[in-house]
């Protein structure tokens, strides 16, 4: 049986979690590394919000543990999760409980300046929260960058391709020096 990993991809509201996670399945479909994906922002989209409703604040795990249940009983050990705070020390004991406690952990924290992050957000936000998103954007920056670990890889978004962002992501991960039953392969087969 393969050791869980997880890819852990963070950073603040409008700095391209998402489209890095799916631009980084995209390459590792491409080299067929099994894998499966999980948007972190749905597993806790509950309300009234947990804060507000104390039966319902261990959703967000919840959910992560039955989705990978289901992942690992189909035979993957790789996991990409998105989410603001996910690179954050707080998180390591969810993770632990939902995928073991021998799960390897590699923390990428996605950075943007905040008149990036403001154009993309307002490119992206259709609806009546755009205020909101904008403010805690900014205040998720502030805490991501006081708050996560130095081991953390940082990865400057501002000006870059999604191409590009991807590459540096993955390489973090060593998933592309190994086939899915860890054995080293060449990155041009």
């Amino acid at each position: 049986m393969n050791q869980a990993e997880v890819l852990l991809i963070g950073g603040r509201a409008g700095v391209g979690k998402t489209t890095v996670g799916w631009e980084v399945s995209a390459r590792l479909r491409a080299a067929r590394i099994p894998h499966c994906v999980i948007e972190g922002d749905f597993m806790g989209q509950v309300h009234p919000a947990p804060e507000e409703d104390p039966h319902r604040e261990r959703i967000t795990e919840r959910n992560l543990t039955a989705l990978w249940g289901n992942y690992a009983a189909l035979g993957h050990h790789r996991l990409i999760y998105t989410n603001t705070v996910s690179v954050l020390p707080m998180t390591e004991g969810m993770f632990r409980r939902a995928m073991g406690t021998q799960v390897r952990m590699v923390r990428v924290l996605l950075t943007a300046s905040d008149e990036t992050a403001r154009q993309r957000l307002t490119g992206r936000e259709l609806g009546s929260e755009l205020e909101q998103e904008l403010a805690s954007s900014v205040r998720k920056a502030r805490l991501l960058d006081e708050q996560a670990p130095a081991d953390v890889l940082r990865v400057v978004t501002d000006g870059r391709s999604v191409g590009d962002i991807s590459r540096e992501v993955v390489d973090a991960t060593n998933w592309l020096t190994e086939n899915g039953h860890g054995t080293a392969v060449r990155l041009g087969d």
